[in-house]
């Protein structure tokens, strides 16, 4: 019989890896809907298909000019989906009244320009300090989990930290801009930025996400940072599944996160 040797007392423990989910933003699907006018393709149905690749939630966008994502999907998708919906919007009276009228499991609070043609950037949360605590209370008052989508920046960690929120998704539009431009230097150094950021936030006592640009290529260095809990993929997905389908792109992009996460163990 072969016997195990216990751990030595003076050896720590190895804390143990935290799951990471994926999270899928079906915008694009109404984005192509809207180009043409009517209900195909349906970003209902892509949800559906992107939880049976593997998606542990869904996520949507309703800008105020509702260039994809639309009030009614919000209802359909809170009402139909099976799993949790992360709801992106602005800080305004407007959204405030959508979201507590439909109670999403969560929400991300983001900067919007209407001139933009995705969110370029993280919010500016110390800048908004006094609007957003009251913003945040409400919210979570209704029982909604609110997340800052943030630049990887420790004052602004610790701004939302201050602010009430649950959680903060680290943007990593630079990070992934810089992988496309083949700056391995920019990338290393960004890399160590978002590491640095997730450890803060962690500490903060914050749930870490991160998103924005993701790859297959680029998800792996984001996806072994061990405080990160949950990426959210959209565009880059939604233009994969054109090519082999919205579930086969979630799971080939869930094998390379499961991969990444494994190798922490």
């Amino acid at each position: 019989m072969v016997q195990t040797r216990k751990a030595s007392s003076s050896q720590p423990a190895a804390a143990p890896v935290r799951a990471l989910r994926l999270g899928v933003n079906i915008d694009h699907v109404a984005t192509l809907r809207n180009a043409r006018g009517g209900m195909h393709p349906d970003p209902l149905r892509a949800a559906h298909l992107a939880i049976e690749g593997g998606a542990d939630g869904i996520t949507a966008h309703l800008r105020e000019d509702r260039r994809h994502i639309s009030d009614a999907d919000i209802s359909r998708l809170k009402n139909e989906l099976t799993r949790p919906l992360n709801l992106e919007m602005a800080t305004t009276k407007e959204m405030l009244q959508i979201a507590l009228k439909h109670v999403p499991h969560a929400c991300c609070l983001v900067p919007e320009r209407r001139e933009e043609r995705t969110t370029e950037g993280g919010l500016d949360v110390i800048g908004s300090a006094k609007s957003l605590k009251p913003f945040i209370a409400k919210l979570r008052d209704a029982g909604i989990r609110v997340s800052l989508f943030i630049e990887p920046d420790l004052k602004t960690i610790e701004a939302s930290a201050s602010a009430g929120a649950d959680i903060v998704e680290l943007h990593t539009g630079r990070y992934c801009n810089l992988a496309l431009d083949h700056d391995a230097a920019g990338v290393a150094r960004e890399t160590e930025r978002h590491r640095k950021a997730a450890r803060a936030a962690a500490e903060a006592g914050l749930e870490v996400h991160a998103g924005h640009g993701l790859t297959y290529n680029t998800v792996k260095a984001i996806a072994a940072i061990p405080e990160i809990v949950e990426l959210n993929i959209g565009h880059f997905l939604i233009g994969e599944a054109i090519f082999g389908g919205l579930p086969m792109a979630v799971r080939r992009m869930r094998v390379l996160m499961d991969e990444a996460r494994e190798s922490l163990r």
